[in-house]
């Protein structure tokens, strides 16, 4: 089988990054050819054999002209679709796997696809994996400017984004954003896509309440690198590590004074973990450092009050033997085993955050073997449910 994984970018940047490469690697495994289609960048580790890419889209720098023209190129791209035509035709690839595009691709590639499957002397289909709430809200997270979990644009109404500056409080950006949402709902561009991959139950639940999407999607969790571990000697702290931003619930923590908590991250909330008595500031980590520190927490907490969808930091706990206390949002409960794996909390309450962290330090223990038997998808097995949607 032939999957083209499409992605605007090509280069390690983040989860969704993550997920194509691993993704692309067990399909090769398994004796599939995969290509790739995206921007072109310095750090590109993967691509086609037409060697077609959309020029680079840096938003935070570049000549007066491209800063112009930026706002016309992010709703509609004629080169993405031009180039994508380019390495369809070569490629002549089964699958269309569509993952992150707006703003740097356009759905502008859609048309092409479609265009390719109406060419095409073979059953092909089009497939999107939704990393975000992008095709619900135009600033991807249904969490406002004002730092609050906001839904007004269910239902299309794509106007509240621009009226309340959503898009980095920008309102210019929100828009241009605003503009792009409105344009593609009254073209029905996204009525293209054969099936979407919601990564929780949560995510596909508000993706349903478009009659557009209702009937195409499936909820399918991450997949996670799962390697040998065993029970790691547990200190005497509570591990956050990811940024330290408002969304991510870093307030909650502030006024949590009677539990010593390490941090690993940095973000705009640095100055104020730095201020706090009961927290040790260790910065951003990753790999072995960030590995060990997780291991030898008693327990891990992620108290978000955005609607996550299905965060790697809670799989990577888990998956490293130690409880995770989560917030009660978004698609984080689906991942928690309450009072096995770890324990949940109302968002935003910080006295119920206490409660939950001092009941998992107390258990940490027990709930440490129960997260070494939690299983999450490998990309093997995750692989084995993707190829059946490929197929169905």
């Amino acid at each position: 089988m032939k999957i083209l994984m499409v992605n605007k970018f090509l280069h390690p940047n983040g989860g969704s990054e993550t997920y194509i490469f691993k993704l692309g690697e067990q399909l090769t495994a398994l004796g599939h050819e995969v290509q790739y289609f995206g921007m072109e960048h310095e750090g590109r580790c993967v691509g086609n054999r037409a060697e077609q890419y959309t020029a680079d889209m840096d938003f935070h720098g570049g000549s007066k002209l491209k800063k112009i023209t930026y706002p016309i190129k992010t709703i509609y791209s004629g080169e993405a679709k031009r180039k994508m035509k380019i390495v369809l035709d070569d490629f002549q690839p089964d699958i269309i796997h569509i993952n992150n595009f707006n703003y740097q691709l356009t759905p502008s590639i859609i048309y092409a696809a479609e265009n390719y499957k109406k060419r095409a002397e073979k059953k092909v289909k089009i497939i999107f994996t939704a990393h975000d709430y992008q095709l619900l809200c135009p600033n991807h997270m249904m969490f406002d400017s004002f730092g609050k979990v906001c839904e007004d644009c269910i239902g299309g109404h794509f106007l509240n984004c621009a009226k309340k500056n959503c898009i980095h409080s920008s309102k210019a950006k929100s828009v241009v954003g605003t503009c792009e949402a409105t344009l593609y709902k009254w073209l029905k561009t996204y009525k293209y896509i054969d099936k979407i991959i919601c990564c929780s139950e949560f995510l596909k639940s508000k993706m349903d309440t478009n009659p557009l999407f209702a009937g195409k999607t499936i909820a399918l969790h991450n997949f996670i690198d799962k390697e040998a571990t065993q029970n790691a000697e547990k200190g005497d702290y509570v591990l956050y590590f990811g940024r330290y931003s408002k969304e991510k619930g870093i307030d909650t923590i502030l006024e949590a004074k009677d539990i010593n908590f390490v941090c690993a991250g940095s973000g705009e909330f640095e100055s104020k973990i730095d201020a706090a008595d009961n927290i040790k500031n260790v910065g951003f980590k990753s790999g072995d450092e960030l590995v060990t520190l997780i291991k030898n927490a008693r327990c891990s907490v992620y108290p978000s009050i955005w609607y996550e969808n299905c965060p790697f930091s809670v799989m990577e706990s888990i998956m490293y033997g130690t409880p995770v206390v989560g917030a009660d949002i978004g698609g984080i409960p689906e991942l928690i085993e309450n009072g096995k794996t770890g324990v949940l909390f109302e968002s935003k309450n910080a006295v119920d955050f206490e409660r939950a962290v001092n009941e998992a330090v107390a258990n940490a223990d027990e709930m440490s073997k129960n997260c070494l038997e939690a299983e999450f998808d490998t990309a093997e097995t995750y692989c084995d449910k993707l190829l059946k949607i490929y197929t169905d």
